[in-house]
């Protein structure tokens, strides 16, 4: 056992593992340690900058999900963005969950966003779904206010994938541009850009959420599709 593992198993919680274990179909049970995320995220801070921590981002592919989780949230303390980009793309493929890819959001990253775009169309155009994922969630997180533009939408509204968990994000993130920039992704909608599944799922979300009104709700929901529509080709 390495030391980083005998960390975080001193941290587990036997309860909050098999818990974890349901919520978490694509990890195998027996690589879920259980160690909460407030603790994950106390070591790494505690552990950034060490010769362990210098020697554990390295060391990919890890055994656990913890150590995964760990990995993250190291890269979330990791100040210089060039560093940081290059020790994300050498982690993405190694990401197999949800729950890792979309709590690793480096902190140098929203300070530097403008110079994230290239690593994003990048991963956009990746053939490993939990990468594309990541892509995705980067725009949602840092391309969606201030920095909005249309076109980056598009790239979105372009992905074609089978995977849920790229599905799931792609509704998320038009979810949640029609929150924030309604009159602009409306048109993604109506001009059927999207696949069925995820066109009515972002609806579904849109219409859930509180930063949507009660009329653009209304007008969202005639927008549903049906299983077969005439001229539909997006699916």
């Amino acid at each position: 056992m390495t030391e980083i593992q005998t960390m975080l198993f001193s941290l587990r919680d036997a309860p909050y593992a098999a818990f974890q274990q349901k919520l978490l179909p694509t990890a195998a049970p027996e690589t879920v340690i259980g160690v909460r995320t407030p603790a994950l995220r106390k070591l790494a801070k505690e552990l950034h900058g060490s010769p362990v921590a210098e020697a554990f981002l390295t060391a990919l592919p890890h055994t656990y999900f913890d150590e995964n989780q760990l990995h993250a949230f190291l890269l979330c303390e990791e100040r210089d963005f060039d560093v940081c980009a290059a020790r994300v793309e050498a982690f993405l493929p190694y990401v197999d969950n949800w729950a890792t890819c979309d709590q690793l959001s480096p902190k140098t990253f929203k300070k530097n966003a403008d110079r994230l775009l290239p690593y994003i169309d990048r991963w956009l155009q990746s053939d490993r779904p939990y990468t594309v994922r990541f892509g995705v969630g980067m725009l949602m997180q840092h391309f969606l206010d201030t920095r909005f533009d249309p076109a980056y939408s598009l790239r979105v509204a372009a992905i074609r994938s089978e995977d849920y968990y790229v599905q799931m994000m792609v509704a998320w993130y038009f979810a949640t541009a029609l929150a924030k920039q309604y009159d602009a992704t409306l048109p993604v909608l109506l001009e059927k850009r999207l696949p069925r599944w995820v066109h009515n799922k972002t609806i579904q979300k849109a219409v859930e959420s509180y930063r949507i009104t009660d009329e653009q709700k209304h007008f969202l929901k005639a927008l549903r599709r049906k299983e077969k529509e005439e001229g539909d080709s997006n699916d």
